[in-house]
């Protein structure tokens, strides 16, 4: 099961799990219940990839695993070649309503298949070293010719910017500076110029005036600051951009005059999504069903509940995998036993142990599993984060360290309110939570 995974991923995601954390990579074989959304996923990856664009509303309760699911599609979309960015939603840091501060947050964020966040500059690099190869293979330039080469590559540079220098001069002036400052070796200016691409503020006047750009980024420049980023991506070899807006359900807590201002945003960015405006994006933003069905949430603008309205019958079985939202149904004891079970084969592979397999097998990691749940209240969704977090961190890391270690013999429960999140300590009663000392 876990071969194709590297040893220091398996640590990483065993790593990730004992903190609590959703893993950020592997999780192709953590995966529970994923596989109905395969084949739609893949299809939506490949109308990106072949310049098309991609909504999707993700919703699910707390612990249905909305996180996991965007961090799986963002792997399988990194591994065809594209490019992966989360966003936080969060009233002070990361408001929906401010394109510029999101947009600076998907370039911080950035990633791909080969390098972690944030991507920009490797990706700038890749798009001036694709411009570099264009030109040799078309034979109007060799190597030897630095001079002409350079020309030449100026020359298909300005084709390739044609579209962008219509729609945003600025982006495609600050490209023309970017690699004028690195073929020049002036490092300082090149660096500043990627921070001003990136929608960094305050990048100094003297690297602005090199590159004939002035002022910072705002909300309606972020959009097409967001073209600008589409377009080097597909021209240094990335097929498109998978971003995903997480927690956007945190819009019901905010005033409502910045909550009408971030719904209406959403619904600007699903029209353009709609639209064409942005060949090679796949967009995903996550939400609790309060968010999608409350008054509080996206109904309070009925043109985005119009766009994201669908009908999800009784038995999540039958939910359409093509439609604009996707229903994450979340845990039952029978899935949450079989992700316990993968994360101990895991372990076992991690750290070669054939013991935690022996004494960890699937009758002790249902009583767990039926343990935790039952401290929180029998809520089997609320479970996974405490459960996983238990398994690894009480119970495997000890049967692999010492000898002795009888978990059903030498392990008792125990739930500490300062590990707790608030709705796992508003599932559990008063009497199954330790205070902290």
């Amino acid at each position: 099961m876990t071969a194709d995974v590297s040893a220091r991923r398996r640590r990483d995601i065993i790593d990730a799990l004992r903190r609590g954390a959703v893993p950020g990579n592997g999780l192709d074989v953590l995966a529970v219940g994923l596989d109905r959304f395969t084949a739609a996923t893949e299809d939506d990856l490949d109308r990106a990839a072949e310049g098309g664009s991609v909504f999707k509303a993700i919703r699910g309760e707390y612990g249905a695993g909305k996180t996991f699911f965007t961090r799986w599609l963002a792997e399988r979309a990194k591994r065809r070649g594209f490019a992966a960015a989360e966003v936080q939603i969060s009233e002070t840091e990361t408001p929906l309503h401010r394109m510029e501060t999101v947009y600076r947050r998907l370039v911080e964020h950035l990633s791909t298949e080969q390098f972690p966040p944030s991507a920009l500059r490797p990706v700038l690099d890749g798009w001036i070293f694709a411009l570099e190869e264009d030109v040799l293979a078309s034979g109007a330039a060799t190597e030897d010719d630095a001079e002409g080469l350079d020309k030449a590559v100026g020359e298909l540079l300005e084709r390739r910017l044609a579209d962008i220098s219509r729609s945003t001069p600025a982006f495609a002036a600050a490209l023309r500076g970017y690699r004028t400052a690195n073929t020049s070796g002036d490092q300082p200016t090149a660096d500043g110029l990627a921070a001003w691409l990136g929608g960094q503020p305050h990048v100094a006047a003297a690297t602005r005036r090199y590159a004939g750009v002035k002022g910072d980024l705002d909300h309606f420049g972020a959009l097409s600051f967001l073209q600008g980023l589409l377009t080097v991506l597909r021209d240094s070899g990335h097929p498109g951009l998978l971003l995903v807006l997480d927690e956007v359900e945190t819009l019901q807590r905010v005033r409502s005059d910045a909550r009408d201002k971030a719904l209406n945003a959403l619904r600007q960015l699903v029209d353009e999504v709609h639209s064409g405006r942005f060949p090679g994006l796949y967009l995903v933003i996550t939400g609790t069903p309060a968010f999608y069905d409350g008054q509080q949430g996206m109904q309070r603008l009925a043109p985005l509940a119009q766009r994201l309205a669908t009908d999800f019958g009784p038995d999540p079985r039958f939910d359409n995998p093509r439609a604009t939202q996707l229903r994450l149904p979340g845990f039952t004891i029978d899935t949450l036993v079989e992700l316990g079970t993968k994360v101990t084969r895991l372990y076992a592979d991690a750290y070669t142990s054939q013991r935690v397999t022996n004494v960890v097998d699937a009758a002790y990691v249902s009583q767990l599993a039926a343990a935790v749940t039952g401290r929180l209240g029998g809520q089997v969704g609320v479970a996974p984060r405490v459960f996983l977090k238990k398994l690894v961190a009480d119970v495997l890391d000890r049967v692999e360290q010492f000898p002795d270690f009888d978990p059903r013999r030498d392990y008792a429960l125990t739930l500490r309110a300062d590990e707790l999140t608030d709705v796992e300590r508003n599932a559990a009663s008063a009497d199954d939570i330790t205070l902290p000392m």
